[in-house]
């Protein structure tokens, strides 16, 4: 088993570099598509609920639906979905805006545990090639007779460029997953701002 491993280092960290460089492809490839579908998503609480609130003074349900549907966002599709269901009672419209919410958030989070992952384990990747590298240095060493301080350092630092790349690869996933999770809860505060908008005036409505 010692022998196995001893081979699997002597491999060297390359491969770990050719994982890494892999990763960082995949993650600028989840940014890019994550930046579209958040930017295709952008707030319009205030627009949408001055647009609405005409109609549901007016208890203009339909008038109200077919603004919300003018909204191409994650709130006007929970409002537009409520306001299908408006004549069902403030229950079921409030299950039905939920059910969507979830649905539209489910759909925003789409590949997000690639950035996380990569943010969270990427630089573990790296110390891990950077260990091969170095095994690999001093075998080379022991194998070749060499000796000095120079030709040890020499074989480090070729091995810490592993732990580097890993970092390097970590940092903007983790930025950018940040970035993502909170522009999602605002999302998710504002459909949630005017959901309750729609159930207040459908309550009033009732009595």
């Amino acid at each position: 088993m010692t022998r196995l491993f001893l081979e699997l280092a002597l491999a060297g960290d390359v491969w770990v570099l050719w994982l890494l460089l892999a990763a960082s492809i995949a993650s600028v490839a989840v940014m890019a598509d994550r930046w579209r579908a958040f930017r295709r998503n952008r707030s319009r609480t205030d627009e949408l609920a001055r647009t609405l609130a005409p109609h549901l003074d007016r208890g203009d349900a339909a008038g109200a639906l077919a603004a919300a549907q003018e909204f191409d966002s994650l709130e006007g599709r929970v409002a537009a979905a409520g306001l299908e269901r408006f004549g069902m009672g403030a229950a079921a419209v409030a299950d039905v805006m939920e059910a969507r919410l979830i649905a539209e958030r489910q759909v925003l989070e789409r590949r997000l545990i690639v950035l996380g992952t990569l943010g969270n384990n990427a630089p573990f990747v790296g110390l891990f090639g950077t260990v091969l590298g170095v095994i690999k240095a001093f075998n080379d060493l022991a194998v070749s007779g060499s000796s000095g301080v120079s030709v040890v350092m020499a074989g480090i630092s070729s091995a810490l460029v592993a732990t580097a790349f890993g970092i390097l690869v970590a940092i903007p996933a983790v930025i950018a997953n940040n970035y993502f999770e909170t522009r999602l809860n605002e999302l998710v505060a504002s459909s949630e701002r005017i959901s309750l908008l729609l159930l207040a005036h459908l309550k009033s409505t009732a009595r």
